[in-house]
């Protein structure tokens, strides 16, 4: 009994570490479906934010902007919280040819190149001061990229992948022709379960984590992938998401509506996370690695926070108009997105399947 008021304790004040809270809210310009939030990026400096999704264009903000409450704005309600339309937000946009489903910033460019993946099977470079495509992949045969990343080491010489609905992660150099290959994965073998999710080891290391229809994740060394090294095997649906939150652990999101920690040493389950609703949607996911929090969207059109110790979300805020939604009302947060700077502060931003943006800022508390 003591022993269970103690860990009963313990998850209460844990709860209350953080106090985050809504700093900004970006309007979309549409209402509907043709302006989902697929994707959120911080650029290496952490002040810049790019979004894409099917609105086919990749949109840049300036957080510093973002961040800077105006009174007085939309009639200066919320509390403290900044009103801003899209348009006049967003610092300059991209078009693409094709809905965009996800973006990485390119190591070694200064943040001047942005990969993204389309619903074409096309992996596309683009070069913001020009503002235009610079390399170009078409490897999947068409099939929807899901998924691109690239290593963290070896500068401009990084090296990508691509996760795709042909089951395949393609793992390529963007400084050699689009026509030769570093490597081809096939995570489900035959069964050419689509690759929802690519992931590299931020810490540097020689770790590539793959997220898979066939629910399973599962992680390769660079240097070896005929095989993988480990399989992780856990989730009853899809896994969507895999992120690292450091070298040796490794989080996934599937639509079973969890998330799980895993140990890369030996693929043990440490943990598994319950609270959001997640049966069918990409609903993003984002580790903020100085804090060990986890960040991710619902299918109840709210955002979810959980502290890598306990089960339960530490945080849920929900997207305006919270309670006025009917059961026809089928939006959700798709895309969510942690600045990695800071250790006592942070920043959330999640996007939702209406095209709204909504930043969050937190604090530790003492």
């Amino acid at each position: 009994m003591n022993t269970h008021r103690t860990q009963k304790q313990e998850e209460e004040e844990a709860r209350h570490e953080w106090d985050l809270s809504l700093s900004t809210v970006v309007s979309s310009s549409s209402s509907s479906a043709s302006d989902v939030v697929g994707a959120i990026e911080f650029d290496p400096t952490d002040n810049i934010l790019a979004t894409a999704g099917i609105s086919r264009k990749i949109r840049f903000y300036g957080l510093t902007s973002l961040l800077r409450t105006t009174a007085g704005v939309c009639g200066g309600a919320g509390g403290g919280v900044n009103f801003v339309d899209q348009t006049n937000a967003c610092e300059y946009y991209i078009c693409t040819p094709a809905k965009l489903s996800s973006l990485r910033w390119k190591p070694g460019s200064c943040g001047r190149v942005i990969g993204s993946g389309d619903y074409d099977g096309v992996v596309t470079e683009y070069d913001l001061e020009k503002r235009t495509p610079v390399f170009e992949r078409d490897e999947h045969g068409g099939r929807r990229v899901w998924s691109v990343d690239y290593t963290r080491h070896g500068g401009a010489a990084a090296v990508g992948a691509s996760g795709s609905d042909d089951g395949t992660m393609q793992v390529w150099d963007p400084r050699c022709p689009p026509e030769e290959s570093v490597g081809v994965v096939r995570p489900a073998g035959l069964c050419r379960s689509a690759v929802c999710c690519v992931e590299f080891d931020p810490t540097g290391g020689h770790a590539v984590a793959v997220g898979c229809a066939d629910r399973r994740g599962y992680v390769y060394d660079m240097r070896k992938l005929v095989d993988p090294a480990l399989t992780l095997q856990g989730h009853t649906k899809t896994v969507s998401y895999v992120r690292f939150l450091d070298g040796g652990t490794v989080v996934t999101a599937g639509t079973d509506g969890c998330l799980k920690l895993w140990s890369v040493e030996d693929g043990r389950v440490i943990r598994t996370y319950e609270g959001h609703v997640n049966n069918r949607n990409f609903v993003g996911l984002s580790v903020w690695r100085n804090g060990a929090l986890f960040g991710c969207g619902s299918e109840n059109n709210r955002v979810f926070v959980y502290d890598r110790r306990w089960r339960k979300p530490v945080w849920v805020d929900g997207f305006e108009p919270v309670g006025l939604t009917s059961a026809s009302d089928k939006r959700f947060v798709s895309s969510v997105c942690w600045r990695q700077s800071g250790v006592d502060q942070c920043t959330l931003v999640a996007g939702g399947s209406d095209g709204v943006l909504q930043v969050y800022v937190g604090k530790r508390k003492p």
